[in-house]
Order: structure tokens, then sequence, then C-alpha cells
């Protein structure tokens, strides 16, 4: 579980793209804080600790406005095209006693033994939607792979998995399994048969002009 983080926000006021790009030129990411029967607030954070607490793995963090601090998750954020700077945050309130549902990534951990053995992993789950306490949001459901084998797989149903945490998918649904890595062939040149002989090509050569006879005198 990731420890609490407090980002400190602001009112903003006015909306749209020219006040949003305004304010990240002053290192402020623009948001919103909407849920719990309460009026949706605009809000601006510093870039920089959103950023931090977003790259330590932070879904559920304290919110202080002015005198007032509450729980909040991190519930969906906007990137630009190149997936490296924060856009938009939107944030919706949660209560500390509260369970919640979200998507939590999964994490291989170990060297699989099947791998000795030419085998590759396959991941079919990259991420699980999960329900737990807001206290008690896992950073990642570890999934240990040191003694998988060939032709074995690692269903949702045998995951071992953080107190308080139920995973939502279907139970049956592989997490990550090892297959034998596929091998291709070498592409085969048909073979000319023997029998057949390429017949050369014809030389035309330019008719020479014969010289007409003068008629006789």
């Amino acid at each position: 579980m990731a420890e609490t983080v407090v980002l400190v926000a602001k009112d903003r006021s006015g909306r749209g793209s020219h006040g949003a790009k305004k304010l990240r030129q002053q290192g402020l990411i623009p948001g919103v804080v909407y849920g719990h029967k309460e009026a949706t607030v605009s809000v601006a954070l510093p870039h920089d600790e959103l950023f931090k607490a977003v790259k330590a793995g932070a879904r559920v963090i304290d919110l202080k406005q002015g005198e007032k601090l509450q729980k909040a998750l991190i519930r969906d954020l906007q990137w630009d095209y190149l997936g490296k700077d924060i856009l938009h945050v939107d944030f919706a309130r949660v209560s500390a006693d509260e369970r919640i549902t979200l998507d939590v990534r999964v994490e291989l951990r170990g060297t699989a033994a099947g791998a000795a053995a030419g085998g590759v992993i396959d991941q079919p789950l990259h991420n699980l939607v999960v329900e737990c306490p807001v206290i008690s949001v896992p950073e990642s459901i570890r999934v240990n792979i040191a003694e998988l084998q060939i032709g074995v797989a690692i269903h949702v149903r045998e995951l071992t998995l953080p107190p308080g945490v139920v995973v939502k998918n279907d139970p049956d649904a592989i997490v990550v399994q090892m297959v034998q890595k596929q091998v291709e062939a070498e592409p085969t040149v048909a073979a000319v048969p023997a029998a057949t002989e390429l017949a050369e090509p014809e030389v035309i050569t330019k008719k020479k002009e014969v010289p007409e006879e003068e008629p006789e005198k």
C-alpha cells in the first residue's frame, strides 16, 4: 500500500483551454473534485508534486483546500500526446471507511522456470479490477511466476491478494501463462525440375539487304 500523500490545491475560477494553458505555464495542473453529493469544484495543483505522487503509485491522496482536508481518489489523468506530462486530473471524493472499485496493475515477480526450456511469458491481464478499502489500496497485485513451467497458467482464482482486497475479474481468467516459443520455419525456394530447361532466346539479326540487279540494256 502506498504511503498517504498530501496535495495542496487551490480553487480556480474559469474553465476552458485558454485558462488551463495559462495555469500550466505557471507550473500548475488544472483539475476537478466531485462526488459524495457535493458540488464539483475546479482546482489547480503544483505540477511537480502531483507528478511525483502519480509516479510513486499514489491512488488515494489527502487533498487540502484551505482549511479543508479530504480524501480523494485520482479517478482520471489526461496526459499529453507523448504521455510524459499531465494535462488535467479528476478527483473523486471518498471516505476513509468506504470500499472503492478501481483498476490495479499486475506486477510479475521472479524468473519463470520454464524459460530455461524455451518457454515465453504470455500475460493476457496487465490490470485487474479490484474492490478494497480506501485506506488499503494496493500499488499492484504481485504474482510470483518462479515455478511457472511450459503449459502452466496462473488464474485469477489462484492469486494471493492483500487483506481486504477482492478481484472482480472472472475467477477462471488467465492472468499469466508460460507457452512454448514458436519457431518460424525458414522459407523454402522451389526447386526447378531437372527436365525443365530454359530455352535460349532467339537472336534476331537484321536482314541483309540484297542490291537490286540493273536491267540489261
